[in-house]
């Protein structure tokens, strides 16, 4: 390890006067329904910024020293990386600890090799011996890590750990570690994988039976596992709390670096999305639609959270600002579907947005007549900007989603003002349009510019599952009982309230324990797409992945209809000034 030393001494021991780099990052490989936020989602977006930094001037000569000790130590690590990686358990552990962290984009070129290599270990049988296979933690973690990877590894692998009976051996209720690492892959389960769920139930049981007699940071870290297993959970949220969870027992000889590496990262990218928040700041005041329609939220730092969560890569700059840009509008136009707009206006509206001409409005309200245009011109924009840059023109699917949007809540809007409910599989089918998911994917697709064929295009107009199920999860999660946290004027309906209408006698425990049920089974169907060939990028069904892990920040209203969650992550990534 002599050359690792030295490398660590030469970053640490670098000279103050840095010569100027230009340094080229490395390329990477609700229904949004209407809520009465508090806290830091109303909180003016120059106060999320640092009033002391102009983010308009050109990078400073401070900055480039930064991006220059940064660029050392990430080379550090890689070196360290690639060398460790080469043993089994410790290659693995260095990849979750970049992953949980969310610095992964760093490193992906290392993490493919390294990940072939671990999947030979499992196709080869016993060619590496036994002890490869024997350990819980081992066999756990890079199952998982092969299937986040795209890996197909059949759950056979953990009948190892089974009676002749098929259940798991009771003699693994002494292992921590390897519990909370099989409670982990159980949660990239996908359907008819029994000793995956078998897995998860038995991995769970033990786990919470434990808290009771384990020491105050060892309750803490199975906790945290139990209620935030990484692969559902975002990693920039989790991230904050790795070193002080993960530090025990976990090699020195890599974790510093790795540590200096996140601590000057997370304040790079907290950088990097304040400026963004000015440029949105910037392009929502010059709108004006604050003012125009005052009965709409006003809520522009809560929208580009959703973009800030489902482009992580801080690479994606440019595409997060322009995502904002559509959720913004569904929020609006659910507003007007939802506590303003008449029957009549809406179906006028949504006629309007279905055929797409601008000269053709003047029998629109007003305040319609704002929004379409405003709604027009953000659309046409964007176009230019995706045909610009990746050479295909998006207006087509992009009018297809913002109608099939209208229509969806329109649907609603003729169901709950006729006092009908519908049946719950129509509600959900059609609030899996209405959730506005898939117009946010479809923006998402043609702003990442990867992949863009006639074969992945039709595809993605069709609604694909890595869409759907991602859409799934958003309206029962926002239907579990946010709706009505959330303190609406509007009408609203929920999944749960047309199940109990549709199977009278039923318990509103039992409908909220089915709505559970759902979520699960979209997670498998999630978790399904990551291991199936299909024509979209990585990003796209990384994007969709943390979409659905962004749910229940935005969702889990408390006593007081605050976002407690939300409004954490958002210090943490905009505000606090050390995460780690």
């Amino acid at each position: 390890m002599a050359l690792f030393s030295k490398a660590i001494s030469a970053v640490y021991n670098a000279p103050k006067n840095i010569p100027h780099i230009q340094l080229t990052p490395k390329p990477s490989s609700q229904k949004w329904s209407t809520a009465q936020d508090h806290g830091l989602l109303s909180t003016p977006l120059h106060l999320l910024t640092d009033s002391k930094t102009n983010y308009a001037n050109t990078i400073t000569r401070e900055d480039d020293d930064i991006c220059f000790l940064h660029a050392l130590k990430l080379d550090v690590f890689r070196h360290v990386l690639r060398k460790l990686g080469e043993e089994a358990v410790e290659g693995l552990n260095m990849i979750d600890a970049v992953q949980r962290l969310g610095i992964d984009h760093h490193f992906q070129e290392e993490i493919d090799q390294i990940l072939q290599q671990q999947h030979l270990i499992i196709t080869s049988g016993s060619a590496h011996g036994a002890d490869h296979h024997s350990d819980l933690h081992e066999v756990a973690v890079r199952f998982r890590l092969l299937r986040q990877q795209g890996y197909f590894v059949p759950d056979d692998v953990f009948k190892k750990f089974k009676e002749s009976d098929g259940s798991f051996k009771q003699m693994l209720s002494e292992d921590i570690k390897g519990l909370m690492s099989l409670y982990e892959a159980s949660q990239l389960s996908i359907e008819g994988e029994d000793t995956l769920d078998e897995a998860g139930k038995f991995s769970w049981h033990l786990l919470n039976t434990s808290l009771s007699h384990l020491d105050h940071h060892q309750a803490r870290v199975v906790g945290n596992t139990l209620s935030n297993p990484h692969h559902k959970s975002l990693a920039t949220f989790m991230a904050k709390n790795f070193f002080s969870t993960n530090s025990r027992g976990t090699n020195n000889r890599w974790l510093n670096i790795l540590q200096e590496v996140a601590k000057t990262e997370f304040s790079m990218v907290r950088s990097l999305h304040q400026k963004e928040i000015v440029q949105i700041s910037k392009w929502w005041k010059e709108l004006g639609l604050a003012k125009e329609l005052k009965f709409a939220r006003d809520q522009p730092v809560k929208w580009y959270i959703w973009s800030m969560a489902c482009l992580a890569d801080p690479n994606l700059s440019e595409e997060r600002v322009e995502l904002t840009k559509p959720i913004s509008f569904i929020y609006l136009i659910d507003d007007i579907f939802d506590v303003y707009g008449t029957l009549d206006e809406l179906i006028l509206f949504t006629e309007a947005v279905k055929r797409w001409e601008i000269g053709d409005i003047e029998h629109l309200p007003d305040y319609m007549k704002i929004c379409f245009k405003a709604l027009h011109d953000m659309t046409n924009e964007i176009s230019s900007k995706v045909y610009q840059k990746h050479g295909w023109n998006p207006l087509h699917s992009l009018r297809k989603t913002w109608g099939s949007l209208c229509t969806a809540f329109l649907v609603e809007a003729k169901w709950f003002k006729s006092g009908h409910l519908p049946k719950a599989e129509d509600y959900l089918k059609n609030g899996i349009v209405s959730s506005g998911v898939n117009v946010v994917m479809v923006h998402i697709f043609f702003l990442l510019g990867q992949g863009i064929t006639k074969q992945s295009v039709e595809l993605l107009d069709e609604t694909p599952a890595i869409i759907s199920s991602a859409a799934a999860i958003l309206r029962l999660w926002d239907d579990l009982g946010s709706a009505e946290d959330e303190n609406q004027d509007g009408h609203d309906g929920s999944y749960i309230r047309c199940y109990l209408n549709d199977h009278q006698g039923c318990s509103i425990e039992d409908a909220q324990e089915i709505t559970t049920n759902l979520i699960s089974e979209e997670w498998k169907r999630l978790n399904k797409e990551l291991v199936s060939p299909n024509p979209f990028p990585v990003a796209f069904t990384n994007a969709s992945l943390n979409l659905a892990r962004m749910v229940p920040l935005m969702y889990s209203y408390d006593q007081n209809q605050r976002l407690p969650s939300l409004e954490e992550y958002m210090r943490s990534m905009l505000c606090e000034t050390e995460s780690v």
